[in-house]
Formats: C-alpha cells, sequence, structure tokens
C-alpha cells in the first residue's frame, strides 16, 4: 500500500506528514529517518483500535490500483 508524504528541510531538520492518514507526522535529523518514522506512524496508527457506537460497523474499502492517478500507482 503506497501514501502520500509531505517533506521538507527547514533549518537542517527533515519535517513531514502523511496526506492520506491525518495525525501521522515526524521530524528528523535526515531524510531517510523521516521516512521511516512516517512508515512506523501509519503502521501504528493503521493498528489502533477505533471504537464504534452499538450498532455500527467498519468497512474496508478497496481501490484497485488501475483507478488511481498514474503518479500514485
Amino acid at each position: 500500500m503506497k501514501y502520500r508524504a509531505v517533506i521538507k528541510n527547514v533549518d537542517g531538520w527533515w519535517i513531514g506528514w502523511l496526506v492520506d492518514i491525518p495525525g501521522v507526522n515526524a521530524q528528523e535529523r535526515t531524510q531517510g529517518r523521516l521516512l521511516e518514522s512516517l512508515r512506523i506512524g501509519a503502521v501504528e496508527m493503521l493498528a489502533t483500535e477505533v471504537r464504534f457506537d452499538p450498532g455500527a460497523t467498519m468497512a474496508v474499502i478497496d481501490i484497485p490500483d488501475d483507478m488511481l492517478s498514474p503518479c500514485l500507482a
């Protein structure tokens, strides 16, 4: 699975966040460490238990790669 990340270097620090998973952001000294921190954050966020109101359920929606824009596939 692929997620979009916005990353940039600011005053010697690499900062970034995932566009597709709100709340996943990181700051590291190197770009490589930043990307790894974002990966870890995504895994942890997706593993977080989500509580629902009684009667509600969670559905998983699959989006085939051929439906994505060329830059995301």
